[in-house]
């Protein structure tokens, strides 16, 4: 049984389509449920099921992870998938402490509680098939500098420890812990956008010279959640098209 947080759209929703086709009854999480999402939830005959959340809030996270267990009984797979960007790209001279808060209590502390809290759950379960595995979707902002989003970059490194830290505290119980870093992903989050990232793709950023792609992500999930993943644990899974690679 798999939770995937932010599910209904995007990314999130290309994780959950994925899943399900691997045979997982999947607990899509978000704020709403749209159409699109809403025709697999009622074509799964009860293996995908929407469950509103708000990873801005502990007390929502807590009601949606009990809603989980009410429904399912156990959790399997956590992707912490959900996230914001700030509503308008400021400076980092500029930026606000209502967008800092925005973003990084969705991003980072959400994220952080929504693991915490799945990872007590996961540690009560004394029927284990396989291991269990959380899986955080952070970027290449983790480790990129774009100035005039300043919180984004912030949280998403932030998440990259948060992965670092449950690997290390979480790994003597059974329980994996790993990373995707997605690159240039064609979602709703990057269309505004796009124009900026058609040139730079087309000019050679990135070696794989394509947009990325939420079934490329999807995918990278689905290979994490194998069985045959048992002896990793902390692992970083770039799918950014090679961004990552040093360059001359």
């Amino acid at each position: 049984m798999a939770v995937v947080t932010g599910g209904t759209r995007g990314i999130g929703f290309g994780i959950v389509k994925e899943l399900y086709a691997d045979g997982y009854q999947v607990a899509c999480l978000g704020r709403t449920l749209n159409e699109t999402a809403a025709q697999l939830v009622a074509s799964s005959q009860g293996n995908v099921r929407f469950i509103a959340s708000d990873l801005g809030s502990t007390e929502k996270i807590q009601a949606s992870l009990d809603e989980v267990m009410a429904v399912f009984g156990r959790i399997d797979v956590l992707v912490n998938n959900a996230g914001v960007a700030p509503k308008e790209r400021l400076d980092l001279l500029e930026t606000t402490p209502e967008s800092f808060d925005f973003v990084v209590n969705t991003n980072l502390k959400g994220t952080f509680f929504m693991t915490q809290k799945a990872a007590n759950l996961m540690l009560q379960q004394q029927d284990r098939p396989v291991p269990p595995k959380i899986i955080n979707i952070a970027s290449m902002s983790s480790y990129t500098s774009s100035v005039n989003r300043g919180e984004y970059c912030i949280s998403k490194a932030g998440i990259s420890m948060v992965t670092t830290l449950f690997a290390d505290r979480l790994a003597e119980q059974g329980i994996l812990v790993y990373e995707i870093r997605p690159g240039i992903i064609k979602t709703d989050m990057t269309a505004k956008v796009s124009e900026k990232y058609d040139r730079l793709i087309n000019d050679g950023l990135l070696p794989i010279r394509r947009w990325g792609t939420p079934e490329d992500i999807a995918a990278a999930v689905s290979l994490l959640c194998s069985p045959k993943m048992t002896y990793s644990t902390g692992d970083v899974i770039n799918v950014d098209g090679g961004f990552h690679l040093r360059r001359l």
